[in-house]
């Protein structure tokens, strides 16, 4: 599955499940959440309908991505034990899951360790001008919150997956101090897998008046980030949201050398289908790189994981 070559990139294969859309927070550049009490919670029934569906189609990870219920809320220990009781129906079910749900407390990371291979949560901009502007209504977007989940999730030696949003008010220079302080963190603890990049894209849902991201910039960003970032931590560029194939085989040759997890939706940004693979790969080929799937826990952390979890990994690994 890991082949050596220099012109390798990478991609999950993966399926997302949302256990809600409701979320607290109010970003305005949003095209996801829901109003609390306006979007059901999946049950684990229906996830087990959808994941046996999913046992012979070579999927790997099983992405729960949730909105936000407030860490006070009366609903808030239900809402977590859904994402954990959904974590461990994917484990049992030959899967690898991999949580974003927002800011967690130190004790749910921890129990959710137990049924997760990797997580991760995005940093977007740690600037607190932000606060002022697109997160005004959005409690859990407080800079020092999010780099706290990235010490946590260093301190209890769980695989973790962080990024950058671009293009929401920040300037360059913003962007330098995030990635510094995702660098400074890792080379404490070394438990950073990937950044991710992600460009702005405006979608029907959000209220942020801004244009996208410029594609085009996106290759100086990441020449940059490659500059700050340790080596192995891998940068990550969502495709679907660098239309232009030459500007997406420019983003590689600036330093992304992942294409993140690709499935049938990007719930993120759903104004945005996946280019599925084998799109992928043609786009790809073109350029002389070679596209391989990847587990969502990279090798160098295999050592990290409880008896169970080291037991799935293994079988995906043969």
């Amino acid at each position: 599955m890991f082949p050596s070559s220099s012109h390798r990139v990478t991609y999950s294969p993966a399926y997302t499940i949302v256990p809600t859309y409701e979320c607290f927070n109010r970003c305005t550049y949003c095209n996801f959440r829901r109003e609390p009490g306006k979007s059901p919670w999946m049950s684990l029934a229906g996830a087990e309908r959808i994941l046996r569906q999913l046992q012979n189609q070579n999927i790997c990870e099983i992405l729960i991505l949730s909105g936000e219920v407030h860490p006070h809320s009366s609903r808030r220990e239900a809402w977590f034990q859904r994402i954990y009781d959904l974590c461990a129906l994917a484990l049992t079910m030959g899967f690898l899951p991999h949580t974003n749900v927002g800011p967690l407390s130190f004790a749910e990371m921890e129990k959710l360790k137990r049924v997760n291979v990797s997580m991760g949560l995005m940093l977007e901009q740690l600037t607190p001008t932000l606060l002022n502007t697109v997160h005004r209504y959005a409690p859990s977007k407080l800079p020092q919150v999010r780099m706290q989940q990235l010490k946590w999730a260093g301190e209890l030696q769980i695989p973790f997956t962080t990024g950058l949003l671009l293009g929401i008010g920040e300037s360059l220079d913003d962007c330098w101090e995030t990635l510094t302080a995702i660098s400074n963190v890792h080379l404490r603890y070394g438990h950073i897998q990937e950044v991710i990049l992600q460009p702005h894209s405006p979608g029907n849902q959000q209220s942020f008046d801004a244009p996208p991201f410029d594609p085009y910039q996106l290759p100086e960003v990441i020449a940059q980030a490659r500059q700050i970032l340790p080596a192995d931590i891998t940068i990550q560029i969502p495709p679907n949201l660098v239309q232009d194939a030459g500007w997406l085989l420019a983003c590689l040759a600036a330093g992304a050398r992942d294409l993140g997890g690709i499935g049938p939706k990007d719930e993120v940004n759903p104004d945005y289908p996946h280019i599925q693979e084998q799109a992928l790969r043609d786009i790809l080929q073109s350029g002389g790189w070679e596209l391989v799937p990847r587990l969502p826990l990279y090798p160098q952390f295999d050592e990290w994981l409880g008896d169970e979890l080291t037991a799935s990994v293994r079988m995906w690994r043969q």
